[in-house]
């Protein structure tokens, strides 16, 4: 399993996670907020399965 984001990349999917699950408690309080789950996730991982399928790479060659 190899990275294939970036640190940019990486840091909009953590924040967009961490908000997407900051809504279900002072929010709406719909379950649709725990799907920031998924883009926290990968984010905190590095690595995207979406990505790998599509072939897309972000993360700089080293």
């Amino acid at each position: 399993m190899s990275r294939n984001e970036g640190t940019i990349d990486r840091l909009l999917r953590v924040i967009v996670g961490l908000v997407l699950i900051a809504l279900v408690f002072v929010g709406p309080r719909s379950a649709w907020g725990w799907i920031g789950v998924v883009p926290l996730l990968t984010g905190l991982v590095g690595m995207c399965p979406i990505y790998s399928l599509l072939g897309i790479n972000t993360c700089p060659r080293r």
